[in-house]
């Protein structure tokens, strides 16, 4: 009873969107913002009201935001969440040479349209209704939608957290890929992200082709 209890807790939003008749219930988060090489990812979400009764051995109260756990357990969430059979979900991707192009938030929100645009096609129906974490929305298609807007959902909304741990995960691997192909900036560590090494690296290397023209430490270069 405890797990059934603390689970209606954490889909409290889903769930009051739920009763209201929206069946398809959309959760939006991205993951790849800050680091200065590599795409931006988003992933969208939708959880099933079967989800309540329906567990796993794996206790879905310990879920947090994708950033508060360790890489093990990202793996281990990732692993249920994308195996679970009342949970769909979809993933968007934004290269480097977009963002430069169009900004950061714009292509975060470009890799969200992306994501939803998948998981619809997956689930072939349209979503009722898009939670997004954040305060701000510019993207017109995604705002063709009924939505809400929550700052900080992926520490409040489960298909919020789910969808930043799917995102950051198949994040995570792409820079793992990126660092066979370009061993020096030990992408494979900081995926990107301004660490100390990276900055280093970059200042005896140059930049690679998947580092970010436009973001502040590599102006330097172009």
């Amino acid at each position: 009873m405890y797990k059934y209890i603390t689970m209606q807790k954490i889909l409290q939003e889903e769930r009051k969107l739920w009763k209201k008749g929206f069946k398809r219930v959309v959760c939006l988060d991205e993951s790849g913002r800050g680091p200065l090489a590599g795409p931006v990812l988003a992933a969208a979400v939708k959880s099933d009201f079967s989800l309540l009764k329906n567990f796993s051995k794996f206790d879905f109260v310990h879920i947090k935001d994708s950033k508060k756990l360790t890489p093990k357990k990202r793996k281990e969430f990732y692993k249920i969440l994308t195996k679970h059979p009342n949970i769909e979900w979809g993933i968007g991707r934004v290269s480097e040479k977009v963002i430069d192009k169009i900004n950061i938030k714009n292509a975060a929100e470009l890799a969200m349209e992306k994501a939803l645009r998948n998981l619809e096609k997956k689930i072939k129906k349209r979503a009722d209704f898009l939670i997004i974490d954040g305060n701000q929305l510019k993207n017109y298609k995604l705002k063709t939608k009924k939505y809400k807007l929550i700052v900080k959902a992926d520490e409040k909304v489960f298909s919020c957290m789910a969808s930043g741990i799917i995102a950051k995960v198949t994040r995570d691997r792409i820079m793992q890929n990126y660092h066979k192909k370009y061993p020096c900036y030990g992408f494979n560590q900081h995926k990107g992200y301004p660490t100390k090494y990276h900055i280093k690296m970059l200042k005896k290397h140059g930049p690679s082709k998947i580092h970010r023209k436009t973001f502040g430490p590599l102006k330097r270069f172009f």
